[in-house]
């Protein structure tokens, strides 16, 4: 390393000074990396420059001789390939439209914009390089969109041959680091996709890709895709103002508030972070826990540890879940409730992935923290305990019910019948 050599021109050095109102893209923090660091690395496509220099790592061994065929170097080389077949039949479907060297000056245009979307200086790369992976990069997106929604012929084409290669391109896409800034998306293909389908902006055609049509509002911005599965969870939520200055210090598991009286019903769905309690119900939004929902937290909770820090509300959801999970008893309960539905089979394994899942995470204040004061505050009232163990104990299934009822109408008979008999001697007094 040359260290006459200003910073930027390195790899993952800091942009300084960053413009906030530009910046948007981040390299994940290493406390949140080092807990599990496969969620936040693509697995075959990589996107943007946070990455680039990986590109190079992974021909150089391919260079050097090195047996790459089952890594994610292996994969990424296919992918670059891939996006050269893309760019060129992209390029024969809107020739005498748009030039594909109409977009090389569009982006060319609006590049510091772009680079100073990033935390981290892109100086190391080249004017010309840069454009390149930009263009390359941004019609494979729009391309692979097309083909994967139906709306492009996508026959022989290896990616999309099965589900599997498809899903894993759609989960990278997602990924923080993995990021192009949309307005540069936008500002390509809005007007290709506009003459194509009348009815249809390029925003409407990703909120479909994503699955978030009518779950996000018309006005809403996002900043890339990330962002946009941060943003239609976020505003779930009814009133963004209950925000507290204050984390929840303590609130007790599932399976304790259970037992002291707390009711638990499945709301919503997965996108919601609406959680309510009144009059000892506690609402929570229905969440689906499969392979990928580990991937998708922890990159919209690493965005917002980053570029929300006041307003890091997933982060909070999933504080609060983890404060509602302990172990996997808990898990069994919000399973029979409705409020989980688990395509891992093990409880024990999704309690431990929701209790790792916070592990880094800062957070200097709850939009759930007056929710879990008020639950505390019902467990700890002594008539809610007693009348959950009463209900537990006499009423905890149909047959104890039904001999607890059985008991209660003998008893009934029986001080009748007494009380029958002392009112008959005492008539019978002389």
């Amino acid at each position: 390393m040359d260290f006459n050599q200003p910073r930027e021109m390195y790899p993952g050095m800091w942009r300084y000074p960053m413009n906030p109102d530009l910046c948007c893209i981040y390299r994940v923090p290493n406390r949140l990396r080092e807990v599990n660091p496969e969620p936040y690395t693509p697995q075959i496509v990589l996107i943007g420059p946070l990455h680039h220099s990986v590109k190079s790592q992974a021909l150089k061994a391919l260079y050097l001789g090195d047996d790459i065929t089952y890594t994610k170097s292996m994969a990424y080389l296919d992918m670059e390939e891939h996006k050269k077949t893309y760019l060129a039949e992209f390029a024969a479907r809107i020739e005498g439209e748009t030039t594909i060297d109409e977009l090389r000056r569009m982006i060319k245009e609006e590049e510091e914009t772009i680079r100073a979307s990033y935390q981290e200086s892109t100086a190391w790369i080249q004017s010309s390089e840069f454009v390149e992976m930009v263009l390359h990069d941004s019609v494979f997106i729009i391309e692979f969109i097309l083909r994967f929604s139906g709306v492009v012929e996508k026959k022989g084409d290896p990616l999309l041959a099965g589900l599997s290669l498809g899903i894993t391109v759609y989960h990278d896409l997602i990924l923080l680091e993995n990021q192009l800034p949309f307005f540069i998306l936008d500002k390509l293909f809005n007007p290709i996709v506009r003459r194509i389908w009348p009815h249809l902006t390029f925003r409407d055609l990703i909120i479909s890709f994503f699955g978030f049509q009518g779950k996000i509002r018309r006005n809403s911005k996002f900043r890339h895709f990330t962002d946009l599965t941060r943003c239609v969870r976020v505003e779930t939520l009814p009133n963004l103002d209950v925000w507290k200055s204050k984390p929840i210090e303590h609130m007790y598991n599932a399976e304790k508030l259970d037992s002291g009286g707390v009711k638990f019903k499945a709301v919503g769905d997965d996108l919601s972070l609406c959680v309510s309690f009144k009059n000892g119900c506690l609402k929570i939004p229905c969440l689906t826990v499969d392979d990928s929902l580990e991937m998708k937290l922890r990159n919209i909770m690493a965005l917002e540890q980053c570029h929300y820090p006041n307003n890091a509300h997933v982060c909070s959801y999933a504080l609060f879940l983890d404060y509602l999970i302990d172990t996997d008893k808990d898990v069994d309960l919000l399973l029979e409730k409705g409020i989980l539905k688990s395509w891992i089979r093990q409880p024990a394994k999704v309690a431990q992935m929701v209790n790792k899942l916070v592990t880094g995470i800062v957070d200097p204040g709850s939009y759930y923290y007056d929710i879990a004061g008020e639950v505390n505050e019902y467990y700890r009232n002594p008539v809610n305990r007693s009348k959950a163990i009463l209900k537990r104990v006499y009423f905890g299934n149909p047959w104890t019910g039904t001999a607890t009822i059985a008991a209660m109408f003998l008893l009934v008979m029986t001080l009748i019948q007494t009380w029958a008999s002392i009112v008959q001697v005492k008539q019978n007094e002389p």
